[in-house]
């Protein structure tokens, strides 16, 4: 096991199991904990102290009425058990963030970036590190590690090792992780840009209580998805699950955010990316539909075929397209899969529309560090 892939801290399961029920539950007491967990007062007690010492779990202050006897606290994650940051390289720039323990951002960062050398990429954010650490008073010692988010699939036998789009060629097959770290002095995870999405998603309020199993779908420049499975990320055998857009081949109309451009740019309109679109959602709204009500078409096979598959309890439409129309998509799938006339008369996924959109891959990204303290196995 490489010593860069390994967490900056290192839980037990119970205590990993603990973590997790908080952030199924937002928050519950000893009593409660102990109860779903299956455990007795004693060790919960055990358990609560040494995570509470970690500074990872934190008594949360109640509104309840005085009453006899100690009062039942509730307690929650704390964000304050360490730092962890995400980062992903754009046409032209370099996004990072930070987020607490929680998973709550505490700051949002773009930054100019044009090369297709990873160790240029490290330097940059070595860079912007020290200058946010600076203005914002962020300790290196707690940096729990930084996940990249990549976009590209893995090779064979090494997730680090990654086959990437041509912008940054200089990515292709060769060990990212252990590159970036060694210039970084902090563990480094590498995921794929969609799956990093996922993780996003889950962890949002309202998904990672209610549901065990989400399938998500990314719609960026390409197209991509995640699977969380039994509140893990599920990589597959070769660390490629979610690469559904080999489903759609480039040279055909897809469901992406350039074949909305293509789309808009054959119509006459002078676009250059994404960022673009949202300004055009009310002169260009016929067009937009149109490509809308395609796009749905094509991607209810997939949705559905992950469905058999899978039976998520969720699926979830994502991307750096904007927010109204990531919601018409998911809309026009929910109609789709309640218009079917099969029998099935057992439960259907929700379909839900993002609400962090383009910011879920960086976001995600960040998760990574502090999903491997939490998780079973997969991201260590």
């Amino acid at each position: 096991m490489s010593r860069i892939h390994r967490p900056q801290i290192v839980l037990n399961e119970p205590e990993r199991r603990l973590l997790m029920q908080l952030r199924i539950e937002n928050a519950a007491s000893r009593t409660r904990l102990a109860e779903l967990l299956g455990t007795n007062g004693a060790t919960m007690t055990r358990l609560t102290q040494s995570l509470l010492a970690l500074d990872l779990i934190e008594e949360r202050e109640t509104q309840e009425a005085p009453s006899r006897g100690r009062p039942t606290v509730p307690l929650r994650v704390a964000g304050g058990g360490g730092w962890a940051i995400g980062a992903t390289p754009h046409p032209g720039w370099l996004e990072l963030v930070i987020v607490d323990f929680r998973g709550t951002p505490l700051v949002h960062d773009a930054t100019p970036f044009d090369s297709p050398d990873p160790r240029v990429f490290a330097q940059t954010v070595e860079r912007r590190l020290q200058a946010l650490a600076a203005t914002h008073g962020f300790m290196q010692g707690k940096f729990l590690g930084m996940g990249v988010a990549v976009p590209g699939y893995a090779l064979p036998g090494d997730r680090s090792r990654r086959v990437v789009v041509d912008r940054i060629a200089g990515w292709n097959d060769v060990p990212l992780a252990e590159l970036i770290g060694d210039v970084l002095g902090m563990p480094v995870w590498t995921e794929n840009d969609a799956s990093a999405a996922a993780l996003a998603e889950y962890y949002q309020d309202g998904v990672i209580g209610r549901y065990r199993s989400v399938l998500t779908l990314f719609l960026g420049h390409g197209i991509g998805g995640g699977l969380i499975a039994e509140r893990d990320l599920f990589l597959g055998e070769h660390g490629n699950s979610g690469e559904i857009g080999r489903l759609f081949p480039a040279q055909r109309e897809r469901p992406s955010g350039i074949d909305l451009i293509r789309v808009l740019r054959e119509a006459g309109i002078a676009i250059d990316s994404l960022a673009e679109i949202e300004a055009l959602l009310d002169t260009q709204a016929s067009l937009i539909a149109t490509w809308i009500a395609r796009v749905v078409e094509q991607l209810y096979l997939a949705v559905m075929s992950g469905i058999v598959w899978l039976d998520p309890g969720a699926v979830i439409i994502s991307g750096a397209l904007p927010l109204p129309i990531i919601g018409r998509i998911a809309s026009g799938l929910t109609e789709q899969l309640h218009a079917r006339r099969d029998g099935y008369r057992s439960t259907l996924p929700a379909v839900r529309a993002s609400a962090i959109g383009s910011r879920a891959v960086v976001v995600g990204a960040a998760m990574i560090p502090i999903h491997a303290i939490t998780a079973r196995s997969s991201m260590i």
